[in-house]
């Protein structure tokens, strides 16, 4: 599976952004597909994810309200809608797949990342 991560940019907090994350070479309706997060000198952190079964989401508390998770299997394409961002967003988004719900690290296929940068 590739995974290409797409959308971010510079915005001014209390605005909006929607990251895309799209597949090749498999389909994604049946995996698990998280996002996560790495700061500059910090740990990746996991922000949610969504499952390939039945598309329940499941958020970090950072993000829970603000941000939403969401898929278009036609497309084949996993979205994240970042609403209210706050300049302790800004990190480099990855999206990851796996085809059942495991720790961080274990998430079998990574995409690039895309930067996110808030402004205060």
């Amino acid at each position: 599976v590739q995974l290409q991560a797409s959308g971010g940019g510079l915005v001014q907090a209390g605005g909006s952004l929607r990251l895309s994350c799209a597949a090749s070479g498999r389909t994604l309706s049946s995996y698990v597909v998280g996002w996560f997060r790495q700061a500059p000198g910090q740990d990746r952190e996991f922000v949610g994810r969504i499952r390939g079964s039945g598309g329940s989401t499941y958020y970090a508390d950072s993000v829970l309200g603000r941000f939403t998770i969401s898929r278009n299997n036609a497309a084949n394409t996993v979205y994240l809608q970042m609403n209210s961002l706050k300049p302790e967003d800004t990190a480099i988004y990855y999206c990851a797949t796996n085809l059942m719900i495991v720790p961080t690290s274990a998430y079998r296929y990574w995409g690039q990342g895309t930067q996110v940068t808030v402004s205060s």
